[in-house]
């Protein structure tokens, strides 16, 4: 599973990728290249493949056939191409009866962080839990377990941003802290990948929108440029 990109600027390229559940074809023939430091929507309907499709680029599910290069690392099996990545799905990824301190610094050692103590401070108080960081996760309400996982995501400082749904559970205050996180990463020229089934609180600072539709990328428009491609419009329009 292997592609290289044609120029430096190209960050994530994906070559004809086929995934098939039980003889069913969930990702059919997909093709989508993505420069660095760009903030790509990714849209469609429930079940079509988006969380497929994030957690073939984050190296956790092996596709069928086709071709994906992250940066330099053209196999998801290597470890530059996972220290590359963050991470965050549906599941938070995090020990439920063990606090933040102790969540974080395990995921430090496995990244093999130097100075993990100050990162993982620093990085509790970036997503604002510094009060509850002796607190167990299974404490946690939905949205402190939300900011926890963003937490983790960033910990390595990552190059790529693979965000499934990340909204989900935020209150209106979790949600305008990861539009500010997102914004701030977005300008430190982080390439991020985000699946939103209702997108359009970000479109006023996303650079990209792609949409997902029976199994391939069907448009993938600048976001200014959506005026220009009338389906993309209207479906945007209706999943307001």
């Amino acid at each position: 599973m292997s592609a290289q990109p044609s120029d430096t600027n190209r960050q994530i390229v994906v070559n004809d990728l086929v995934k098939k559940y039980h003889a069913r074809s969930v990702l059919n023939h997909l093709f989508i290249t993505m420069d660095k430091g760009a903030l790509c929507i990714l849209v469609g309907d429930n079940g079509v493949g988006k969380t497929t499709l994030l957690r073939i680029l984050a190296g956790l599910v092996r596709p069928d056939s086709g071709e994906i290069a992250i940066g330099n690392s053209s196999s998801s099996r290597e470890p530059q191409h996972r220290r590359m990545i963050g991470y965050l799905g549906h599941h938070s990824m995090l020990y439920q009866d063990l606090n933040a301190i102790e969540n974080l610094t395990h995921y430090a050692r496995l990244y093999q962080l130097t100075q993990a103590e100050k990162i993982v401070s620093e990085s509790i108080q970036s997503v604002d839990l510094k009060n509850s960081q002796y607190q167990m996760v299974r404490t946690y309400s939905r949205g402190m377990q939300q900011r926890l996982s963003v937490a983790r995501s960033l910990l390595h400082d990552p190059e790529v941003l693979l965000l499934d749904e990340p909204y989900t559970g935020l209150d209106k205050q979790g949600a305008q802290f990861l539009d500010m996180r997102l914004q701030s990463l977005h300008r430190q020229g982080k390439t991020i990948f985000l699946a939103a089934h209702r997108p359009h609180r970000l479109l006023s600072f996303a650079s990209h929108v792609a949409w997902l539709k029976d199994g391939a990328i069907a448009e993938y428009s600048p976001v200014q440029d959506i005026p220009g491609h009338p389906d993309l419009a209207a479906y945007l329009q209706e999943s307001a």
